[in-house]
This record gives C-alpha cells, structure tokens and sequence, in this order.
C-alpha cells in the first residue's frame, strides 16, 4: 500500500511538473496563441468585450479564417453565455459580447477544419494589462512571473 502511495505521489509531482512547464505563447496581436495542431489561433478580448480569432499558419503569417469552427462558453458568476462566431475581416469574430467583470472561466472549443477533433481551451479571464515586460493582458501573459 505504501508502495502505492509513492508511486501515486511520484506520478502527481511529475505531471505537475510538466504542466507547469507549459509556456504560455503570445501572437502578434497580444493575445493568447492556441495551437490547433498545424494552425494557430490568437484568443483576443477587443475593447467592446467581444473575442476575435486571428489564425496563422505554422509560421505565425496570417491566413483569413475559412475552415475553422469556434465556440466558446463564458463561465461568469451570472450564469454560463454560449457564444458563437462569424468571419468579420477575415477573423472570426464572436456575435455577443462577453458578461461583465473577469476572473471567469472561457472555454473554447476549437477545430481548424469541421471534421477535426476538437480541443478545448480553458482560459481565465483576467483583463488587465500585466506589470511585467511582455506588457500583454494577462489571459496572454508571456513573463516567467
């Protein structure tokens, strides 16, 4: 049993560990870089609160949104907002805005192409424009801080 018990304890240092090791990466635009296996995707909170969707090829070059199928769901204190996307100048851009306040939960879900796998992202929330160099909100953080 004791055996059991380190081996347990060993396995949940180690995967925390490597989560931990998980660098969180910026696009172009400041926002949050999520990787949909060969395409990336800059998770981006404008001014009015809406989310747009920048997509890049492997290289970070922009590419117009085409195949991509978002949705995200804002876990807010208020109650959870399903929220949906259209292409707007070539990114896709949420239809409603997100509930006030920060400090919640996103979670998107992504595809680069309608019959891909999905992946999911949980992103926390949190506006303000971080006080370390990267100068980036903090959802996007890039400092070791």
């Amino acid at each position: 049993m004791k055996t059991l018990l380190n081996i347990l304890i060993i396995a949940a240092l180690a995967t925390t560990s490597a989560f931990a090791d998980a660098k969180v990466k910026a696009g172009p635009r400041k926002g949050l870089l999520l990787d949909l296996g060969g395409k990336q995707a800059e998770f981006f909170v404008e001014k009015d609160r809406s989310i747009s969707i920048a997509v890049y090829d492997a290289a970070l070059k922009a590419q117009p949104a085409s195949t991509e199928v978002i949705t995200a769901t804002a876990e807010a204190p208020s109650g959870k907002a399903k929220m949906a996307f259209e292409v707007k100048d070539g990114k896709l851009v949420s239809t409603t805005k997100l509930p006030e306040g920060e400090g919640y939960q996103v979670v998107l879900q992504a595809k680069s192409t309608p019959d891909a796998k999905t992946k999911n992202f949980r992103i926390k929330l949190q506006l303000h424009i971080c006080g370390g160099p990267c100068k980036n909100p903090e959802y996007a953080c890039t400092c070791d801080e």
